[in-house]
């Protein structure tokens, strides 16, 4: 297949066919990636604007700016009982595309300033995300405590800078860490303690910039050491920005030398992708948690025979071309869906069934754009939006790249697969212009920040910053402050935003490379392409060079 919109060639196997068949849907005409863009640009997570809710006419957090076309509710206004869905609803016009009709709904119908879970406490800051407790600039992430600018987290305390990590205390400036407590800049790292720079690590203590170590203790850049050596060489480092800098160029130095494993999967089966945990014939997909037969997931967890979905996924099946879908059973082209069956093009419902084009729904049935109708009528009319659709060529399409709320580079489509505004605009995307934030603010250069951690005043909470990588300005709030004395890491240099896209690197990118095993020569799928002078090793033979 050659995708419609980008014109690179795809394929589409036997087993794709048979899902879209039992889906009862048309094979895709974009290409995965095309698919990942045109989705989540509905998705925006870490784009957060301060408004006026226009119901209770409080200032609130909001992933909508007040230019908005929409009438955005703070979150206890949009889960009250002051408005009702129903009151939008529209009669389906057969004279006209269901996309029009559906557009009209989407900008009347009122939406939720941010999408947080229910049992949140004092974390306004936060978006796709619930649970929380404590927490600021936190995002698809659940059950966290004191946890800060970082994404993809569950289950983690009194952390701050992380990336993708479960069960999580005191960590700083880390990416797929799990299970681990003390562990500052790690990368892909399990059952640790006390640590500082490590990268492939599992069962480590006390070691120092390390790299694909197992059952370690008192080591410094793979180096055995005493007990007293190692915490001599510790000691003169932690603490100090200057001195930490120093280490990072040197173990990003020492690590390009040593072999890299193929992917990060772990106790996962039949798996291509990375990130995969627990999870059993998943193909070409990314942070999958305890998934079975997916393909093209991204961030989800507990989804199982399902293709082409962003987040949640928990508990849910049969879902297709959907975001942040929990608890559900045959969901198509949907966005944020609960306790739900058989939803097409909603957007927000929770515990409803049989709809087609609605939105902000609970424990609704049998309704087409919020109206409600009998079985037979609601059977009727489904079957001929559907052959309208068909005739028109959008049934099987996701909702059209127009009636996407947000623009391009407000969404995390821009954190994963990137375009230039030229590229964006071409392609259909909006672009925004004006995104929230300050520069020429700063208060105090940042060559004024004491070097040592332990030198920096109280006072440093009420200085504004411009970001040494972008210049865009930025604080240190209390709360951060705090955890970086207890940890003994230096005050940050740079914006929470660069910060992020440092990790998004260090991650890697979300597409496929076939090369050969640096090893035994043995072809291998891997995100690290051939040309990265990295040597790449299998699954057996990065196991044996690192048992």
């Amino acid at each position: 297949m050659v995708c419609t919109l980008c014109s690179v060639a795809f394929t589409i196997t036997e087993d794709d066919k048979g899902f879209y068949q039992k889906m009862d849907v048309p094979a895709p005409t974009l290409c995965p990636v095309c698919r990942f863009r045109r989705k989540a640009v509905w998705r925006n997570e870490r784009t957060l604007y301060l408004r006026t809710c226009d119901l209770c006419k409080k200032t609130i957090v909001s992933m909508y700016p007040s230019a908005t076309p929409y009438t955005v509710y703070c979150k206890a206004c949009y889960y009250s009982d002051r408005w009702d869905p129903f009151a939008y609803g529209m009669r389906y016009d057969a004279s006209r595309s269901f996309f029009e009709q559906f557009s009209e709904l989407l900008t009347r119908i009122p939406k939720a300033a941010t999408v947080i879970g229910a049992q949140s406490i004092n974390s306004e800051y936060q978006n796709w995300a619930g649970t929380n407790r404590d927490c600021y600039m936190v995002f698809n992430s659940r059950e966290n405590e004191m946890l800060m600018y970082s994404r993809g987290m569950r289950s983690c305390r009194d952390t701050t800078d992380c990336y993708f990590g479960n069960n999580v205390e005191l960590c700083y400036e880390s990416l797929n860490v799990h299970d681990s407590s003390r562990i500052r800049f790690g990368d892909n790292v399990r059952n640790c303690l006390d640590s500082w720079f490590l990268r492939d690590c599992t069962g480590c203590t006390d070691c120092f910039g390390c790299v694909n170590l197992r059952y370690k203790d008192y080591h410094f850049f793979n180096e055995p050491l005493t007990k007293e050596e190692y915490d001599r060489r510790v000691r003169d480092v932690i603490g100090s920005y200057t001195r930490l800098m120093e280490m990072k160029k040197k173990f990003a130095s020492f690590g390009a030398s040593l072999p890299f494993r193929e992917n990060h999967n772990t106790n996962s089966e039949d798996c291509t992708g990375d990130y995969h945990s627990g999870s059993k014939s998943c193909y070409h997909s990314f942070e999958v948690d305890q998934g079975e037969n997916c393909s093209y997931h991204y961030f989800t967890k507990s989804a199982k025979d399902s293709y082409d979905c962003i987040g949640f996924g928990v508990d849910s099946e049969l879902t297709l071309e959907s975001i942040a879908i929990g608890y559900s059973q045959r969901i198509r082209w949907c966005v944020f869906v609960e306790n739900s069956t058989e939803l097409d093009y909603c957007k927000n419902m929770r515990g409803c069934s049989s709809c087609i084009g609605c939105e902000g729904m609970e424990k609704a049935q049998f309704s087409i754009l919020n109206t409600p109708y009998s079985e037979d009528e609601y059977r009727h009319l489904h079957t001929q939006i559907v052959e309208s659709m068909k005739r028109d060529g959008s049934w099987g399409q996701f909702f059209p790249v127009l009636l996407a709320p947000f623009a391009f580079n407000e969404s995390c489509a821009m954190d994963y697969y990137p375009l230039t505004k030229e590229e964006a605009l071409a392609q259909g995307y909006r672009w925004c212009d004006t995104l929230p934030g300050t520069t020429g603010k700063e208060t105090m250069p940042l060559e004024n920040i004491p070097d040592q951690i332990r030198d920096v005043p109280d006072g440093i909470t009420k200085e504004i910053f411009a970001c040494s990588t972008c210049g865009r300005n930025y604080k240190i709030t209390t709360q951060e402050l705090a955890l970086y004395r207890q940890m003994m890491v230096p005050v940050p240099r740079r914006c929470f935003g660069c910060r992020h896209e440092d990790r998004l690197r260090r991650r890697g990118p979300m597409e496929l490379h076939e090369i050969a095993c640096a090893k035994c020569a043995k072809i291998i799928q891997t995100t690290i392409p051939s040309d990265s002078g990295k040597q790449v090793y299998c699954e057996e033979c990065y196991t044996a060079a690192v048992a």
